[in-house]
Formats: C-alpha cells, structure tokens, sequence
C-alpha cells in the first residue's frame, strides 16, 4: 500500500520552541519527495498560508523550489495583478519597478531580500537619484504590497519592506481661490468652449479626468444630477483610456447647482453645432467635453486652454486640480458639512478631507465660537 502524502496536501504542527510550522507536499521527484515549509508566530497565520499554497497547487502553479531573484517574482506578481489594476496604474507599478526597483536588487533571491536591502535602495534613489521623498515613497508602496503577495504565496515569512521607514513627505500648501477670484475666473469664461468644464470644476471639485471621462448618459440636466464612474487617463503606450474610477468613493452621484445645470445645458447646445459642421468626422463616443471632432479633450490641452483663461482673468498660476480644492474651501467656508464635501469629492475617508482642507478649519472654528456666544447670549436673555 502506497502511504505517500498526495501532491498538495499540508500540514501544520507546532515546535518544541513555540513556532508553528506548515508543510505542503509538492509531489515527488526521482524518488524523493519535495516539500514547502512555513513558518509562523500563530497557528491560525500558518493554517492561513498552508491553505493559499494548497489553493496555487491545485490550480497548477507549483512554486520553485529554490527561491526566485527578485525580477524574476516581480515579473510573476505584475502578471498577476494586471488584470485587477487600472491600466495607469498597471503602468506605474510596471515603470517603477523596471527604472527603480530590478536595477538595483533584482539580482537577489527573494527568501534573501533583508531590511538592509530595501533601507540601502531607499536611501540611494532619495539620494543619488535626486528622486523627490514622494517618488520614493512609491517605490517603497510598490516593494510593500508585491513582498504582501509574496508572504501569502508562501515565498516568504515577513515583508521586510513593512520594517523599513518611508521617507517623509512636506504637506504642501493648497491654491485655493477667494470667492472674489472665483467670480473673475467664471467672467473669464464667457464665450469660450471651455465654460462647461470650469463652472462644473469649481461646482463640484470634480477631478480633472472624472470630468473629461463623463459621457452625456451619466447627466441627467432636467433632475440636476451627475453619476461619476468613469475616468479618462493618459497611458504610457496607449493614449487616452477609458477607465473605472479608482475606489468605491469615487463612484458617487452629485446634485448640480442650477448654474452648473445651465452652463451644460449651453454646451450641449455647442456641442450639437460642431457636431452638425463636423458630419461623417465626428467620433461618436457621446462624451460630454470634446474636441471640434467629437473626441475626447486631452489633458494637456485642457491645462494649456486654463492657463490662457487664468491670464484674461488676471489670476496667478495655477493648476487645473486647484479647482478641486477652491471648489471645497468655498463649500467648508459656507458651513457644509465636511461629511457631505467628502462624498461630494469621493475621498476614502473623512480625515482626508479634513487633512486636506485644515487651512479653512481656523476660520470655521472661529464662526462656531461665535455661533456658542449666540447661543448662550440668547438663553441668558431668556432667563432674565
């Protein structure tokens, strides 16, 4: 009777000095049986990794039995991950690991990788390489979440990316515009093809490539309401791409001011006019901001078009995005609700917005200083 383990089977016991050890069988070469160990500080982290390298053997992808450089898990882990990623974001994650990460320690195996690699690496691109602490930063992100995958393929036990410090990042100061300037800019827009698209930024601090993803379907003008869950991004390679928006949050309904309904309702006029002098050239993809051939605007001609806008309005530079953020101080400074400007602008979380935003929080604690004199004058009064 043959009593040999079957390929993928596992199991999991603890040591004599208190680590819990699993093993998964690989099968069995020139008579000898090959093995995976494991090792954790908790059975339940062990039983965890037993169970998702039995899942890959069963599935047909056995790992080696020798541990693989680290270009060659890289090139594995983005194969993986592709299909799950944004094609922008695949791209960055690809870049970054190409010109940043392989370079410098794609030669060592991974069950070899030690915080003094990563730490080294870190410290060389912040150094050498002149890379701002941001893009550093990234590049220790991007080493963090493949050495995550790798740790739940079984490679190996820890992430020793998680060990090591990120570089610190200086909070920059937002430019936002006054409600005075806000006025001047919109005056700038009068009769220009892009008045649609800067009443609905600084309407609805709508990001740039939210805006020129919206297609005509996602407006409804009659009930005032906007759906965002696309983005138009620009692809090393591949041009414009039409992609989904990156978190849960992002994807959200937005009621639009009348003003904003108004101002597209005019550009959806002018659309209606290039289209007609446009005729068999006109592409059809029905989205909302377009060339004079119907195709989407690109980014760069967008910022080239505002900055043309920002002098007639005699306002300094700035960058489109800023219209994000005026959009939100000017709603923060109205006394909204921060709960409401963070599903208005899709954040994560509501310390972003606060995060993002304290520069109007001095101001708004000083109106809700005065709005407590009210209140106490007035029950005072009340007593008397």
């Amino acid at each position: 009777m043959d009593t040999r383990r079957a390929k993928g089977e596992g199991t999991v016991y603890r040591r004599s000095d208190g680590r819990w050890v699993g093993q998964v069988n690989l099968g069995w070469k020139d008579g000898r049986r090959i093995r995976k160990s494991l090792q954790g500080s908790t059975a339940k982290e062990v039983r965890d990794r037993v169970r998702a390298l039995v899942r890959n053997v069963e599935d047909g992808a056995l790992p080696a039995t020798r541990s693989p450089r680290l270009s060659d898990f890289f090139t594995q882990w983005l194969t993986s991950v592709k299909p799950a990623l944004r094609p922008s974001t695949y791209a960055s994650y690809e870049g970054t690991t190409r010109l940043h990460i392989t370079p410098e320690i794609g030669h060592v195996a991974l069950d070899k990788l030690s915080i003094d690699h990563v730490s080294r690496l870190i410290a060389r691109k912040r150094g050498e390489s002149q890379l701002s602490p941001r893009s550093t930063r990234y590049v220790l992100q991007i080493l963090r979440i493949a050495l995550n995958k790798a740790v739940r393929w079984g490679l190996v036990t820890r992430n020793v990316a998680t060990l090591v410090d990120a570089p610190r990042v200086a909070q920059k100061d937002v430019r936002v515009l006054s409600p005075e300037e806000t006025k001047r800019l919109l005056e700038a827009t009068h009769g220009d093809e892009m008045k649609g698209l800067v009443v609905l930024a600084v309407s609805t601090g709508l990001r740039l490539g939210e805006a020129l993803g919206l297609q005509w379907p996602d407006i409804d003008l009659e009930r005032r309401q906007l759906r965002v869950s696309k983005t138009l991004q620009r692809v090393a390679g591949h041009g414009q791409v039409l992609a989904e928006t990156k978190t849960r949050r992002s994807r959200r309904s937005i009621v639009l001011p009348v003003t904003t309904a108004e101002a597209l309702r005019d550009h959806r006029t002018l659309q209606a006019q290039l289209r007609r002098a446009a005729g068999s050239e006109w592409y059809g993809g029905n989205f909302v901001f377009t060339s004079s051939t119907g195709r989407p605007l690109d980014h760069r001609n967008v910022q080239r078009a505002f900055k043309r806008i920002l002098r007639k309005a005699r306002l300094p530079k700035m960058r489109f995005h800023d219209l994000r953020h005026s959009c939100a101080s000017l709603l923060l400074a109205e006394g909204v609700s921060p709960r409401v400007v963070m599903e208005t602008l899709g954040h994560s979380r509501i310390a972003v917005t606060m995060d993002t935003y304290s520069h109007v929080m001095p101001a708004l604690m000083h109106d809700a200083a005065d709005a407590i004199d009210r209140s106490l004058q007035r029950d005072t009064a009340q007593e008397r």
